[in-house]
């Protein structure tokens, strides 16, 4: 046998070689198979990502409101005049605003609370404060702590633009009432009491002023 022949032997035993290694790899195309499935274009994500952004609930709303209350939309209508406004950032001032104030008014320093409170609850802390002093009892209290806190309602006047937001407050501290000799009569320095107010804040959306004022105090 000559050599060019036995040359296209090699080749074509090489060749057969491939081809069936290749089948074994890859599998063959017989049978049923799904076709391709296309992905989407980049476009259409895009613009589907957008509609859900904008058309979505507002969580800022919708963590301390039931979405669709009327709470909620009094809120909505809060950002809607003012959009700088954020509940959640509210409700952080409200707890630091809940341990400044209840402090305040058991120590007796309501003076230096009146920026914050509305001229009636103003009055009604400072005549408390005053008949304690008329009987010579002095408070010393400690606050411990928030233990619960939630947004109970949400109201807004569209004419005046007055915003009402009440919340609920679980607080903690320890509390001592002394009388005029320094006797302890009520309370105990290392004892933690639990104690629950509803309180409701008010302001005028979009004034230059920023602070929120309390105008009532339930339990």
């Amino acid at each position: 046998m000559n050599m060019p022949i036995v040359q296209l032997l090699v080749l074509a035993a090489i060749a057969i070689f491939l081809i069936l290694r290749l089948r074994s790899v890859l599998g063959t195309r017989d049978g049923f198979e799904k076709p391709p499935v296309q992905a989407p274009s980049r476009r259409d994500d895009s613009r589907r990502d957008f509609e859900v952004i904008e058309g979505g609930p507002d969580h800022d709303i919708i963590d301390h409101a039931p979405e669709g209350s009327p709470s909620a939309k009094a809120l909505a209508k809060m950002k809607a005049v003012e959009p700088s406004f954020n509940v959640g950032e509210f409700l952080g001032g409200a707890r630091g605003a809940y341990e400044m104030i209840l402090m305040g008014f058991e120590r007796g320093d309501v003076e230096e609370l009146k920026p914050f409170l509305a001229e009636d609850v103003y009055e009604s802390f400072a005549e408390v404060v005053e008949n304690r002093r008329q009987q010579g009892l002095t408070i010393e209290a400690e606050f411990v702590g928030v233990r619960e806190m939630s947004l109970v309602e949400a109201t807004f006047d569209e004419v005046s633009k007055l915003a009402e937001i009440t919340v609920r407050y679980t607080g903690e501290l320890t509390s001592v009432v002394k009388d005029a000799s320094g006797t302890v009569i009520e309370g105990s320095p290392t004892s933690v009491k639990r104690q629950k107010d509803v309180w409701t804040y008010a302001r005028n959306m979009g004034s230059d002023d920023p602070n929120w004022q309390l105008v009532a105090t339930d339990e």
